[in-house]
C-alpha cells in the first residue's frame, strides 16, 4: 500500500522544507509521494518545497477543502495522508499508518503534542487520546484510505473552516476510526501569541456555531476576528 502525503500551504516557507526532509527521512523504503498544494504563496513556500524534494501544484481555488482535493486528485497512493505544514510527524508514520489499514481502520488520526512546556497546553494534548469530536483537527494529521476518500466525496468545499471535522464526522458514520496511540508535535504559536484562554473561546465558538449548522464563512469570519496570527 503505497501512501501519498498531501500538504495544504500558504506562506509556509519557515516550516515546509523541514517537513518535507522529515517525511522523507523517515520513509525507509522511499515510495511516500510527498505533494504540496500552494495556494500562491508570496513568501516562496512553493520553491522551499520543491527543494526539498516535494511534488508541488498550483491550488485550483482558495481553500484548504480544495487544496487537499486536489492533491488527492493527482495522488498515486492507495493511502491518503493528509498533514498541516507546521506539523511534525511521527517518525514511524509509515509502519504505522500501514498496519492501521490493515487491521481493519481505513481512516484514523494521531494524537498531538505542542512544541510548549505549558501545562494547559499539556492538557489540550491529553483530551486527544479520547474519541470525541471535539478532540480531534487537522492538526492531528489524517489518513484515509483512497477506496474511503472517493466513496465520501472528499473534502467539502463548502467548508472554509472546520472541513476537517466535517469529513472525521461523515466517516465515522461508515467506517471504524483509529486514534493513534503516538503523537505528532504541533506548534503552539496560535496560542504563543493570542493565550490560551483566548484560544479556546476562539474555538469553542467556531464548534458551537459548526453544530449549529451556521454557514462556514460566517463560522470563519467570527473566528479570524477573534484571534490574531503571525
Amino acid at each position: 500500500m503505497h501512501i501519498s502525503v498531501i500538504i495544504p500551504t500558504y506562506n509556509e516557507a519557515a516550516h515546509i522544507g523541514q517537513l518535507v526532509r522529515t517525511l522523507r527521512q523517515h520513509d525507509p523504503t522511499g515510495e511516500v509521494e510527498i505533494i504540496v498544494v500552494d495556494a500562491a504563496s508570496p513568501d516562496g513556500t512553493a520553491e522551499a518545497a520543491r527543494q526539498a524534494g516535494a511534488t508541488v501544484l498550483p491550488a485550483p481555488r482558495p481553500g484548504r477543502a480544495a487544496q487537499m482535493n486536489h492533491g488527492a486528485q493527482h495522488a498515486r497512493g492507495e493511502l491518503l495522508y493528509f498533514v498541516h505544514a507546521d506539523v511534525r510527524v511521527h517518525p514511524g508514520y509509515v509502519t504505522t499508518i500501514r498496519r492501521a489499514v490493515r487491521d481493519g481502520f481505513p481512516a484514523g488520526c494521531y494524537r498531538f503534542r505542542f512544541d510548549s512546556p505549558h501545562p494547559l497546553l499539556r492538557l489540550n494534548s491529553y483530551g486527544t487520546r479520547f474519541p470525541g469530536l471535539m478532540s480531534r483537527g487537522g492538526d492531528q494529521t489524517l489518513f484515509i484510505t483512497r477506496a474511503l476518500f472517493e466513496q465520501l466525496g472528499g473534502f467539502d468545499e463548502h467548508y472554509c473552516i472546520m472541513e476537517d471535522f466535517d469529513i472525521i464526522r461523515r466517516i465515522r458514520r461508515v467506517a471504524p476510526f483509529y486514534i493513534v496511540p503516538q503523537d505528532v508535535l504541533v506548534s503552539a504559536r496560535k496560542y504563543e501569541t493570542n493565550g490560551w484562554l483566548r484560544v479556546q473561546l476562539a474555538n469553542l465558538t467556531a464548534f458551537s456555531m459548526f453544530f449549529l449548522k451556521v454557514q462556514p464563512r460566517r463560522i470563519a469570519r467570527t473566528y479570524q476576528a477573534l484571534l490574531n496570527y503571525r
